[in-house]
């Protein structure tokens, strides 16, 4: 059974009627992580009442949805653990995960991105949660030219294949009460994140380049736009789709080099870029897949990635763009001389 929200109950009315009370207490799996520990920040910062859940370190050795359903099934202890945790809560968020793009496939790789989110979303139904919000990576379809809401997916490295599995184990579940979304989060930059730290000092070096133009749009977002996403979508009454992209911020290949490294990138042949990309992927292959990351992210330096308009522009609930702040904002520390 949901929790439901008493209208005669002004403490327990939201300012918006199409969201849920802000003073609806949450469940956040991953609150230390980049991502986790900025969602915490924004909920409180709207008055709503964080609880952070320690997510139990799971492995998993299934390959399909199958296995991982039989898995989980013996989980009971984890479950019940889980359930007692979510007791009350209205949202749960799960922002755990191993964020290891350039990884290699592991039981603990496919415990944390595969496993984990079937075992809260049971947990969160057991609860009586009302919305379950799984962040999942738009890494699931891979080079294709355009990213979207479907159930389309092309995963090209063992990262990519443990978060597919897990959109696809949450897709065949059976449906509970609770509502399960999954967010397909952009390529996410904050202000000190290594990873944005190491966009800004190649987008400050000669390295930096685009193919042709540079008008190409650019999947790289906005830590705040996606947390400010994660609180609308958790807030939302209505009905949400079962998967959701994180909005487009409206930046180019081009522009964002020029945000992060304050100068303009060098502009090469498209037919250049997409050899020496051929070349590579086919030696990383040979390699394990070992330089897959490397290249997937130079991939995304020279052509970026469309994104098809989805729910949040069709309802209204874009977040304010803020990766070129973000980028901007970014110190780039030299190591001092030994």
């Amino acid at each position: 059974m949901t929790h439901s929200i008493s209208a005669q109950d002004p403490k327990n009315q939201s300012s918006n009627p199409g969201e849920r009370s802000p003073s609806a207490v949450w469940a956040v799996l991953g609150s230390s992580g980049f991502i986790g520990s900025a969602v915490c920040g924004s909920l409180r910062e709207a008055g709503i009442e964080v609880r952070a859940v320690p997510a139990p370190r799971l492995e998993s050795t299934a390959s399909d949805t199958a296995g991982l359903f039989g898995e989980a099934a013996a989980l009971t202890a984890v479950r019940a653990e889980l359930a007692a945790a979510f007791a009350g809560a209205e949202v749960v968020v799960n922002a755990a995960g191993l964020a290891t793009p350039g990884g290699t496939d592991s039981p603990a790789l496919r415990g944390a991105n595969a496993l984990l989110p079937l075992v809260v979303a049971d947990a969160a139904d057991a609860a009586g949660v009302a919305r379950f919000v799984h962040l999942s990576s738009a890494a699931v379809q891979g080079h294709r030219p355009f990213l979207d809401e479907t159930s389309y997916v092309q995963p090209f490295s063992a990262y990519s294949r443990s978060k597919a599995l897990g959109e696809r184990v949450l897709a065949e579940r059976r449906t509970g009460a609770c509502s399960v979304v999954t967010i397909r989060a952009t390529s996410v930059q904050g202000p000190h994140r290594p990873t944005t730290v190491n966009l800004a000092r190649l987008a400050a070096s000669p390295l930096a380049s685009v193919a042709g133009e540079g008008a190409a749009p650019s999947p790289v977002s906005s830590v705040d736009s996606l947390v400010q996403f994660i609180r609308t979508v958790g807030l939302h009454t209505g009905s949400v789709p079962a998967v959701v992209l994180q909005p487009w911020e409206r930046s180019t290949v081009a522009g964002v080099l020029e945000a992060a490294g304050g100068r303009k990138p060098l502009r090469l042949p498209e037919w250049l870029c997409r050899s020496a990309l051929w070349g590579g992927y086919r030696i990383s292959a040979l390699a394990g897949e070992r330089l897959h990351g490397p290249l997937r992210r130079l991939e995304m330096m020279w052509f970026g990635q469309r994104q098809v308009p989805g729910w949040a522009e069709a309802t209204g609930n874009v977040p304010d763009p803020r990766v070129r702040e973000v980028l901007r904002s970014v110190q780039v520390r030299e190591p001092a001389d030994r």
